[in-house]
């Protein structure tokens, strides 16, 4: 089973202001100690505030890469791009300074997309130094959708490419992915949700095994460290 620490919040304000500071310090450790350091972040609509925040920690962003813990298959100007998001509210301020490696490849197929982007994402550090998760209603977190087809594939946490192509009903389009071990391998991994609904659910996960039906909690049952929860009452969906 997962082994988490929770930190509970009265606002989302305050949520992201202590993410970004613990984020921050753990980005800056890492560069100090080995000269770089790499973040994966998720998308949707809850990051944005925290995204602001760390934007403007001072730390050596010339020498921090982010990426993204999972992807839609669509161009990075379109508005449900999770890059898109991450210029607007991340990569700005002192992070403007930072590198982008972002999953979204022109390919014609999101399978050769994917085969691209591995290749990408095989060039940072292994393990990542932070991961930060989101979590949806049905227990997906990154592309790990239950509906996928592919579901048990995903989230054997075996070797294998850094990134996959996940189609799935409940995603309305197709996605690209982080890998089990990419995400679970992190260094530190943080969880950010909000909102009682996503507290209830996410506790759910965490009670029963981890499996396809339970995608948040078979990541958090493969971390090496505690998974650290940060969670507020005010949430978006």
């Amino acid at each position: 089973m997962a082994n988490c620490e929770w930190h509970e919040f009265a606002s989302s304000e305050a949520l992201a202001r202590n993410l970004s500071e613990t984020v921050a310090k753990k980005l800056a450790l890492a560069v100090k100690e080995r000269g770089h350091a790499a973040i994966a972040v998720s998308g949707g609509r809850t990051p944005a505030q925290f995204f602001d925040q760390l934007s403007r920690c001072d730390i050596p962003w010339d020498k921090v890469t982010v990426t993204l813990v999972d992807e839609r298959f669509v161009p990075a100007d379109s508005p449900r791009s999770n890059a898109r998001l991450v210029a607007r509210h991340l990569l700005q301020n002192k992070a403007a300074r930072a590198a982008f490696v972002g999953l979204y490849q022109p390919a014609d197929e999101m399978e050769e997309a994917a085969s691209q982007s591995a290749n990408a994402i095989a060039a940072l550090p292994r393990p990542l130094d932070v991961v930060v998760l989101g979590m949806g209603n049905d227990r997906h977190t990154a592309s790990f959708f239950p509906d996928a087809p592919t579901i048990e594939a995903l989230l054997e946490p075996t070797e294998g490419p850094d990134v996959l192509p996940v189609a799935s009903k409940a995603a309305g389009e197709p996605r690209l992915t982080l890998s089990m071990n990419r995400l679970a391998g992190a260094r530190f991994l943080a969880v950010h949700i909000e909102g009682a609904d996503k507290k209830e659910t996410l506790e759910t996960a965490l009670s029963v095994p981890p499996g396809p039906a339970s995608p948040i909690g078979a990541v958090l049952a493969e971390t090496k460290e505690p998974a650290h929860i940060f969670w507020a009452p005010a949430g978006q969906t």
